[in-house]
């Protein structure tokens, strides 16, 4: 299951993650962030011990959403040592995501 992230723990749950994690900036009113929610959860689930996943509400986390110049959601960024390495913003295929997390693991 993913994490869910707030600027509470993202320092600890991110950046000094001593794996790489995919972070999916998200909100409850966004058609295409709840089309591919369920791939990150299954995600989630396949990378685990591999690999973070976790989800950040733009709506309640705004200052990290503006921190990673998240403009357009959903907005997937992948983190390795504390620095994103990628992102791929809208909705994409679980394939698409899974070659980006594997390049990183």
């Amino acid at each position: 299951m993913a994490l869910t992230l707030t600027e509470s723990n993202f320092q600890t749950e991110v950046l000094e993650s001593p794996v790489p994690v995919l972070v999916d900036f998200w909100a409850t009113w966004c058609g295409p962030c709840r089309m591919i929610g369920p791939i990150v959860e299954q995600i989630a689930t396949e990378f685990a011990g591999k690999a973070k996943v976790g989800k950040v509400d733009v709506d309640s986390n705004n200052g990290l959403a503006s921190a990673y110049n998240v403009r357009s959601i959903p907005t997937l960024v992948f983190i390795r040592d504390g620095q994103v390495v990628d992102t791929i913003v809208g909705a994409t295929s679980k394939d698409a995501i899974m070659q980006k997390l594997n390049a990183l693991i």
